[in-house]
């Protein structure tokens, strides 16, 4: 699924909603705007396509929830980051922050098998 004209965009957001949901009880868009730092339009827009394509669902209160499929693919990009950050800062000896962000980029056009050689390297 695309949002805007990047695949990347669509496991920002679905990303964005997981960690929101971990720390608060309901999730809004406005929560989402304010977390990534975009306009309201455009979140709303994003959300308008995430429900289409069956990732979120949006009840009568404007509250998001991830459907099955949509967690799904949040935990995965979710597991990514998490497990790129761990690999920046031990091996390639970088600060928090800047790992942060280079997980950030690369969690989205990493193959599997590089993804899961990671993993089994950090495991060791």
């Amino acid at each position: 699924m695309k949002i805007g004209s990047t695949h990347e965009s669509a496991e920002d957001y679905l990303e964005t909603i997981l960690i929101l949901s971990k720390k608060q009880e309901n999730v809004r868009s406005i929560d989402i705007s304010k977390e990534l730092n975009f306009s309201r339009a455009s979140v709303s827009r994003a959300m308008g396509l995430l429900k289409k394509s069956n990732l979120i669902e949006i009840d009568e209160n404007g509250y998001i929830t991830l459907t099955k499929t949509g967690l799904k693919k949040a935990n995965s990009v979710y597991e990514r980051h998490n497990v790129l950050k761990e690999f920046l800062i031990k091996v390639a000896d970088i600060d928090e922050k800047l790992a942060e962000d280079d997980a950030c980029r690369i969690e989205h056009v990493i193959s599997e098998e590089t993804f899961e050689g990671i993993k089994k390297y950090l495991k060791k």
